[in-house]
This record gives structure tokens, sequence and C-alpha cells, in this order.
């Protein structure tokens, strides 16, 4: 011990024993007061906190006693409810900290309602002789909890007691105190103005222990540490945290934290903030220097964390990083060899394994993370291809050195032990595709050296598209019938938003005597020119079109659709067994696309379901299935082909319609009924229950009009249709035959009184006039004859038996009609009813 501290040890141990003998002076003068005075007097307030006799204890750490000892609350007796005081000091020499660990505790009270009894902690205290209210405070305790084991600042720790109980016993608090080497605290070459900021030089301390100031004892507010750690060129400098506990205030870490970064100074790049309490924290630098800094705040939250131990190691044995930054590999700062690798949009590259060609070295391990785009715009997968393979193991389970492959993400859920494959040996591993933009290595050296692999990474475009892709890993796909009959196809992503600016193909190759089915099951593209449905020349932005392929190589198209309007059931007619589909965005706004079903199956004959060639007649009736009944819910093809004479037209008008689904809000995915008004053309698709002017009544362009009623397997059924077709001539110059008064068509003669409005929709120029001739059918007059006969006999007996009941009502009761004479025999009577 210096001569100036000890001048201040026992400066402030005369202080003490001046202030008991005052303390005792004031207290037996106090006493004979209270008893001169006790006559007068009933009732005794309270009295500020007075130190009693013998109270406060000192604690001296000297060469000649032992180290450590014990302590405990004092016995003292509260005489007319006065409160206590009582300090605890311990002083340790100028190589030691003092260290306190409470082991019983049992004051009044909870926090932070700490009125009647507590202590006050004070670790802070860098000069003894100052007074306590001028050093920070270290908190107030009390209630049953122990307090944390706490160790000085500096040489002085102060336990302050307060009691205001009539008597207070040992058991009110007890603990230890030991008096410990500083050593440990002196991490290297300290700052003059800071307790906690030390350089540490690779050529004076080449490893050692790294811990924060009071550890393992609560760490203090309001610290603001560095630690500068200083390599020669060629070295790395590695931190291993067995130890660390901070108080957390949340990922970001806005209180109380540790920062690392890559360098001399603040200014060099971060490699992570930390706090919490963290497990295995281990910290590379990239070049030879590092720089920690840990603060604390000034808060007023009592928190009781241990800060951090840990250990500091300099060396030229860890990984090169040079084989990381070949080609667009980045090093995970704060790793030894970790590294990342992102996709600039279906670009390739090659990874290796640490020290490439050269042997790898023992007991690392390196993480390599590939990870393809992933944005509103991108999605991609990661194929990998090794060229070179050589891992020695031990064992065949791979359990020492390995490479293990991770394809579906695991790494964002922290799942290291559900890899997907594990490799070693010298057998190179098959080619593997990511199941999405993630793919990640672990490559394990173990005890063991070899030359390590090399692969090839490459990111494509991920579709996610069921089928077979093009080799050239465009949107285009193929959907052969002799690999599967049936199966799923859906836009680009689905369910998420399809791409901006994506042109897909899917083409479907049936077998010569198949035809082709679709059901889409969802649809919906970005509509923010149109309000209303979207169907042919309606759709400018986002669209599908379908096509027939023939064998010929001729394409039919069925139509544009876009917005909400998905397309009807679609099937190809009898003869084709090729069909496209295009799905085309433009470069603004996505939606979620579509999903549909496909479908091979062996062709029927052309009208084996229903439907029919109709030529040769003026008019006619079109009917669904099973009309006026409901048509059945399952799938079934119906085709009409109408064709009148030359330089005539067809009309068609609907006068029932009812088929599920709504045009407006989703489409006719159930059910649909086509109409070809120009065969060169695609046709319109009619579904619901409401039809427009444009479509209650259809003209054809020439003398050949196709009607098309088709349902998927998971139609509902509904009340099906109804429409009427006549031959007709527009807007004649002269007309023969029967002129229509407000349509102007020019129709069949024959067609006048058929009681069919042949005319259209809003003209009943046919129907007008109409004398209708009855004819008599002898078996109809033979049968009103015998019914009426019938029922003129039914009426007179009805009213013979109301004129008999009549009289019957007349009658007297039985018991008072006069007896006749005993001589005259008894008569039986015979009612009307019984004949």
């Amino acid at each position: 011990m210096t001569t100036s501290y000890r001048q201040k040890v026992n400066k402030n141990i005369s202080w003490c024993y001046t202030y008991e003998l005052i303390s005792v002076f004031f207290l037996v003068a106090y006493i004979l007061t209270v008893v001169s005075e006790s006559a007068a007097v009933s009732v005794v307030t309270s009295f500020p906190p007075t130190r009693a006799p013998k109270c406060d204890r000192l604690f001296v750490s000297n060469t000649e006693d032992t180290k450590n000892g014990t302590f405990e609350s004092p016995v003292v007796s509260n005489l007319m409810n006065h409160s206590r005081q009582c300090i605890y000091v311990f002083i340790a020499a100028e190589d030691e900290r003092v260290k306190i660990t409470f082991n019983k505790f049992n004051l009044r009270g909870a926090p932070p309602e700490c009125n009647h009894e507590f202590i006050d902690l004070y670790t802070e205290i860098d000069d003894p002789g100052k007074e306590l209210i001028e050093t920070p405070f270290g908190g107030r305790y009390c209630g049953k909890t122990l307090p944390r084991t706490r160790i000085s600042m500096y040489q002085t720790l102060t336990i302050s007691f307060y009691s205001d109980a009539s008597m207070i016993t040992p058991d009110a608090f007890q603990g230890t105190y030991e008096f410990v080497n500083a050593s440990k605290y002196s991490i290297g070459t300290p700052a003059p103005s800071s307790v906690c900021t030390f350089t540490i030089y690779h050529d004076r301390k080449k490893e050692g222990l790294f811990v924060s100031p009071t550890y393992p004892g609560v760490y203090p507010k309001n610290l603001h540490c560095q630690y500068r750690f200083l390599g020669r060129a060629g070295q790395r400098v590695r931190l291993e945290f067995m130890d660390f506990d901070l108080f957390y205030g949340g990922p970001h870490c806005p209180f109380d934290h540790v920062k690392v970064f890559d360098g001399k100074t603040k200014n060099d790049p971060l490699i992570g903030t930390y706090c919490g309490q963290r497990r295995n924290l281990m910290v590379y630098s990239s070049a030879e220097n590092l720089y920690v800094e840990f603060n604390t705040l000034r808060r007023t939250a009592d928190t009781q964390n241990r800060g951090f131990s840990g250990f500091f190691e300099f060396s030229e044995g860890f990984v090169n990083l040079a084989f990381i930054g070949k080609y667009d590999a980045q090093h995970i700062r704060g790793t030894e060899c970790d590294q990342k690798i992102l996709s600039k949009q279906e670009s390739n590259g090659t990874v290796f394994s640490p020290n490439w060609p050269f042997l790898y070295y023992a007991n690392i391990v390196c993480r390599y993370y590939i990870y393809g785009m992933k944005d509103a715009q991108y999605l991609e997968k990661v194929r990998l291809e090794f060229d070179k393979f050589e891992i020695p193991s031990k064992d065949e389970e791979c359990n020492e050195a390995y490479l293990k492959l991770y394809l579906q993400g695991q790494e964002e859920r922290n799942a290291v032990d559900e890899y997907d494959h594990v490799f070693c040996g010298e057998t190179t591993p098959p080619t593997l595709v990511s199941d999405g933009p993630r793919l990640m290595l672990i490559f394990s050296s173990g005890s063991s050296q070899g030359k390590g692999f090399k692969a090839r990474y490459t990111f494509e475009t991920d579709y996610r598209v069921p089928g077979t892709p093009s080799p050239n890993r465009t949107c285009h796909f193929i959907y052969k019938s002799e690999s599967k009959k049936t199966g799923d196809f859906n836009s680009p992503r689905y369910p998420s938003n399809y791409p901006s600016s994506t042109y897909c193909q899917y083409v479907f190759k049936g077998l010569p005597g198949e035809q082709v089915q679709f059901v889409f099951n969802y649809f919906k593209t970005k509509s923010s020119l149109i309000s209303s449905h979207g169907y042919n020349e309606m759709c400018t932005e986002d669209w599908i079109e379908i096509y027939e392929v023939y064998p010929s190589g001729r394409e039919n198209k069925f139509g544009r659709y876009c917005s909400r309007t998905a397309p009807g059931p679609v099937v190809s007619d009898v003869g084709v067994h090729d069909m496209k589909v295009m799905l085309n965005t433009d470069n603004s706004d996505v939606a979620s696309g579509f999903s549909a079903t496909y479908l091979f199956f062996p062709s029927k004959p052309k009208f084996s379901d229903c439907g029919g060639n109709m030529t040769g007649t003026s008019n006619g009736i079109i009917t669904s299935p099973g009309f006026p009944s409901a048509y059945e819910p399952h799938r079934q093809i119906c085709n009409w082909h109408i064709t009148v004479q030359p330089f005539h037209k067809v009309l068609l008008s609907f006068n029932y319609f009812l088929i599920e689904g709504d045009p407006l809000e989703r489409g006719c995915p159930g059910a649909v009924v086509r109409v070809w008004s120009n065969l060169s053309l695609p046709p319109m698709e009619l579904c619901g229950e409401r039809m427009s002017n444009q479509t209650h009544q259809i003209l054809s362009s020439s003398s050949e009009l196709k009607l098309q009623f088709v349902t998927a397997d998971k139609a509902v059924g509904s009340g099906g249709f109804r429409a009427v077709w006549t031959e007709v001539k527009e807007a004649p110059t002269t007309c023969k035959h029967l002129l229509c008064e407000r349509s102007r068509f020019c129709i069949s003669s024959a067609l006048r009184c058929n009681e069919i409005s042949n005319c259209g929709f809003d003209d009943d120029t046919d129907e007008k006039n109409c004398t209708k001739e009855v004819s008599m059918d002898i078996y109809l007059v033979v049968g009103l004859s015998v019914g009426a006969a019938a029922f003129s006999v039914l009426a007179l007996c009805a009213a013979c038996r109301r004129k008999r009941k009549r009289r019957g009502d007349n009658v007297p009761a039985f018991e008072h009609r006069p007896q006749p004479p005993r001589e005259v025999p008894s008569m039986h009577l015979i009612s009307m009813e019984s004949v």
C-alpha cells in the first residue's frame, strides 16, 4: 500500500472511532433527557436516522490477515422508535478489488417501496475520503431477493444499512467478502483517463482473458469502455465470449451493448452490436486489428447483469481469406471463413474449400450462403455442380469431416440439424438444385486434411411452374400426354404475384385420337384500365390467350382473357390434340395470376353427348341437355353447327338463360356457352343469369353459326338455356316472304303464326293477327260426353241424400216415439244408404 493511500485509510479509521465516541456521548445525553421528561410526554414521535454504537464495520485487506470473511447485519435495539443507519466499509489493497456475495437477505418491504429497511450499495468509490453522496449510487435493495454478486470498480466498496425496526438481528442479511486480484481487469496498456480503456499489443500479450470491468459482479451504469487489439500483418484476432449477459433493450440494442469494429477505430466497418444473453459468441477480424466498445446507459431502471467474460487471441493460423474473393463471394465480417454469394440475375461462379487448391486447414468450420434473387420482379433457384471432391473422413457416416447441403432455407429457422445431404470421401456428389432461392453449405474439416472441393453454382430463374421447362430456361413449359394425362399449371410464382414484363408459353401435346381440356380454378390479372370484366379487345395490359393447334400447325384462338374474367372450360375440337396457353404481362403492377388443370382424354364422336348439325331448315330450337330440368354437374361437351342458305344469316335469340358463373366477378369457370358468330374469330363466352342486349340476340356474319355448351367436373348444375335460331336475310330491298317490321329481317313465310318469335327480340310481326283454327277430336268429344253424364249422376245422388237428411232431422228422438200396437208386427226399414 502506498504512503498516501495508508494515510487516507488511517484517517478514515480515526474518523470512524471519533464518530463512535461522539455518538455514545449524545446517546447518553438523549436518554437522560427522555427519562427526565417522561412524565410530561406520553407520545414519542419518529426521529431522524441515528448511527448506533458499534454498528459500523470496517474491513481492510493487509498482508497479515486473511483475504476473505463474512459479514452480517448488526444486533441493535432501537429505543423509542429510532431508525438506525450502519455503514460497512471494505477497503482492498492497491492491486486488489472487493467482492461481496449475499447468502441471506430478509429485509422488510418490497422493491421499489423500500421505506423502512434497506441497504444501499456503492461500488464505484475512487477515493475512500469522499462522502457517499458524491460517489455513483449502486442501487437500493429490500425484500427477500438476494442482490447479485458485486465487485468494486476500485479498491473500496461500501454497504449502507438502514432500519427502523425495534430490534435488528443478524438474520436480516448475511454474506461473504473477498479481496480478489485485480490483474485480470487490466486487459492491456491502460489509457490515463479511463478505468476501462486499454490497448492490447500482439507482441506484449498474444492471448488472454477479456472481461468487463466488474465481472462477474453486476456492471455499473454509465460506463464507456474501449478495447483496441493491434496485431501485425498476416495475423487475425479472435474474440470468444464464454459468458455474455447484458441488459436486453431490443434487437437493435439501443441501451447497454458491446460493439465490435473490423479495424483500429469505430470508424472502421461494424461487425456487430450485441446485447442480452448470448451463447458461443465468437468474433474474428478480417485483418490484424479489432476495436471493441462496451457502453452502458445512465438510467434509473434497476438491472443486475454480469457483463461478459471472454478470451482473445492473435494468430497467423486462422483461415486466409484470399480464397473467398476470387469470384462474387464476400467474406461475412466477424466469422473465420463464412461467405455469402448474391445473385446478379442469372449469374454463376465457383466456390472452393479453404486454401484451395492446397490442403485445407484442420479443425475449421466454414459456411457458404448462396442466395438467388427474391423480390417482386425476380425469383431464382440455385444449381450446384461439383468438379472436384476429396474430404477424407474416419467413418462412412461423415461424422467428423463432411460437407452438408441445405436446399430448403433451413438456416432461416436455425435448423442446422435438418440438412438435405451430407458428403465425404472421394465420390463426386450429384448435381443439386435448391427448392427456393437459398442454398447453404457447411464444410467441417475435422482433424484430417484433404484437397477439399470445387463446385460451380448457377442462378436460374424459378418460375414455380409445374411442367417440363425449356432447355433455354425461359418461361416455356411443355406438358405431354405420354408423360402425364392430367395435372396443374399456373402463372409464375402462383399464389404469389407474377413478375412484370414476362412472357410465358404453356404447350400441351396430346396423342392422336385425344382431346385437351382446360379448367381454370383461379384467375386474376392486373386491371387498372378496366373496371368490369376483361375479354378479347378489352385486354391490353396483362392477359392470357388460349389456342387450339391443328395437326397442320394452324392455330385457332379461343380468346384473350384478363381482369377477373376466368375462361370457361376449354375443350379442343375433335381431331385437335395440341393446345397452347400464353401469358403476357406489361412493365407495371402485377397480380396473383391463375391456376388451372389440364386433361388429355380420348376423343368421342362429335355429337355423342349432345348437339348436332342443323341444315336445310329455316329455324329451330336449341336447349341445354335435360332442359327444362337443370343440366347435370359433370363434364359434358355439346356442339351445334347451323348452316343456312347462301347470302342468308343465322339469328340466334335466347328466351331462357341460367348458367352458373358471373362474367363481371369471376367469369365462367364451371360452365360456359360459346357462340361463334364468325368462325374465323374468337367466340363469345356467356354465363350468368342476366344477358345484355349484345348477347340476348346474336346475328352471324355469314351463313354459318356455331354454338358450344361445355361443363366441367366442378360444375354445380343450373337451369340451362333455350335458344331459337332463324334463317334471315338482313335489310333486303325486296322481301318475297315475310318482312319483320322492326328488325327489318326477311324470314320464311312458313314461320308466320308458329307460336315462336322468329323476327327477333321485341318484334312480334310473325305472330300478329294469327287466327287459331279449332279442330274437333272424336276421342275428345266422347270423353267430354262421358264425363258430363257421370257428373250429372253424382249430382243427383248428392241431392237425394241431402233431402232425406232434412226429413230425418224433423223426427223426434227414438225414446219419445209412440209404440205401435202389440198385435201389429214390427217392420224392418231399409234406408237409401244401404241400397
